[in-house]
């Protein structure tokens, strides 16, 4: 879940990065661009730590 949900904040980070290159207007401002990254990245590593946690819980390890 938690690696879904990190793809779903980075779209929002890319929406908003795309909207200020092509249109020159967006919803996010610098430190919001960056919170959204930090929570992207956070998320993705839970997401990892997750699914490693679990092979190796299936592996027996």
């Amino acid at each position: 879940m938690p690696l879904y949900a990190s793809l779903i904040v980075f779209v929002i980070y890319f929406v908003n990065v795309a909207m200020g290159a092509f249109g020159g207007q967006t919803f996010l401002g610098d430190v919001g661009e960056m919170l959204v990254l930090f929570a992207a990245s956070i998320l993705f590593v839970v997401g990892i730590l997750q699914e490693e946690a679990a092979r190796k819980v299936k592996d027996g390890s």
